[in-house]
């Protein structure tokens, strides 16, 4: 509700008020996201108030509508919080606050003619505070019925088209009318840096998203077998990283040319393995760039049984290439569910851009569903210098940071 004294905005946060004596700095790592997402907006500060997180002007005036529109945008990429809204900033005085609701009950009803489900819900966190948080409910909901009519709303407790919040605290009040959904989760940085193995697909944006979620930033890698892949494919995957890269602080992205492997593989090994053999190579190299660039688990976007590199038998045996952590939170997830995700948070356009990947390049016309670990094995043997190929691979690798950009809709 487009309100012209919104001062502040409160944000709310779920899972880390659980976290006891850990608290603070999952506080402290929120606050520093947030100032990060706003970075770009001026004169705005951060604070921390008893549970809640503050943004507001320095000056401590209003803001204009479209800065509080960029903040709404950031705020919904902001892991960590569950829901914000934008407030009016008040003295801790009834008359106060019964004034400011009056004088823009007539905005509030705006649009609605007759029947509307309104609701007032009242905390006050100050017991010297005159009245109970039922007497403050009742008071505002008469004092708003004597400006736009009692005939104009019905009280509806359980599902109103209109919420009227109040806080009473020690120092002020605040009063809201709008709660904005956020993504939830762990402020990211709460956690250890990761490294993402990073598509053009549907699937592994989302893993990046969902690990993110729980608190750890993420670095990129990805795949391109030039010139049999065009430099459309990386560009792609740098797309996709930079829209990421707006839920975080900046990620790397760090891109590899697999040719010279999957050449060898094509020359030397069992054609039916060669989708698991390039994946077990990408492990490999991708645990190298992890401990270069203290990222201390890899994540994939791989789920169960979704094509035939991802069975169980395979899996196990493409995840023996390493033995650094592997993360997998799309494992269980239905397609349809990961699409839906996508579709939210922006990666699904992106994704559906057609160019060719690395892992259609000598692809087998039947890849095997079922390569036991030591097969696998028994068929890198047959690859000369197999671990200095992969060093190689390494060292030509080359790190990018994503531009921003991108806008979460």
């Amino acid at each position: 509700m487009e309100l012209s004294m919104y001062n502040c905005v409160i944000c709310r946060y779920h899972e880390i008020a659980t976290k006891g004596n850990n608290r603070n700095m999952f506080e402290r790592c929120l606050c520093g996201n947030i100032k990060h997402l706003l970075a770009d907006i001026p004169d705005i500060q951060v604070r921390r108030v008893r549970g809640r997180v503050w943004v507001e002007r320095s000056d401590k005036g209003v803001f204009p509508s479209e800065t509080l529109e960029r903040i709404k945008v950031a705020l919904r990429r902001a892991f960590g919080l569950e829901s914000f809204s934008p407030a009016i900033l008040l003295a801790p005085d009834m008359d106060v606050i019964r004034e400011t609701v009056v004088s823009n009950a007539q905005k509030i009803f705006e649009g609605y003619s007759s029947g509307v489900k309104f609701r007032v819900r009242a905390r006050r966190s100050n017991k010297r505070f005159p009245l109970t948080s039922k007497d403050i409910e009742i008071d505002l909901v008469s004092a708003v019925a004597q400006v736009v009519g009692s005939d104009l709303f019905i009280i509806d407790l359980d599902n109103a088209d209109i919420t009227l919040g109040v806080e009473v605290r020690d120092e002020f009040s605040l009063i809201y009318f709008d709660t904005y959904s956020a993504p939830g989760g762990l402020p990211v940085g709460s956690n250890p840096r990761v490294l993402t193995l990073l598509s053009g697909g549907i699937d592994s944006p989302v893993a990046a998203y969902m690990i993110m979620k729980r608190g750890s930033a993420t670095d990129y890698v990805t795949f391109h077998s030039s010139p049999y892949t065009p430099q459309e494919t990386v560009d792609k995957v740098e797309a996709i990283a930079a829209l990421l890269n707006t839920f975080q602080t900046k990620g790397t992205l760090h891109v590899v040319n697999l040719l010279p492997f999957q050449k060898l593989v094509r020359d030397c090994c069992s054609e039916r393995m060669r989708t698991v053999l390039y994946r077990r190579a990408m492990f490999r190299i991708a645990e190298k760039i992890a401990h270069k660039t203290n990222c201390r688990a890899l994540v994939t976007g791989e789920a169960l049984g979704q094509v035939a590199s991802q069975t169980v038998v395979n899996l196990d045996t493409i995840n023996r290439a390493t033995d650094m952590l592997v993360l997998r939170p799309l494992i269980g997830e239905d397609k349809l569910d990961t699409i839906a995700i996508a579709e939210k948070i922006g990666s699904m356009e992106l994704s559906s851009v057609q160019v060719p990947d690395s892992c259609t390049v000598f692809s087998p016309s039947s890849p095997s569903t079922s390569v036991p670990a030591g097969l696998a094995e028994k068929e890198e043997e047959k690859i000369p210098e197999y671990a200095k190929v992969i060093d190689d691979i390494v060292s030509a690798a080359v790190a990018i940071t994503p531009q921003d950009g991108w806008n979460i809709k």
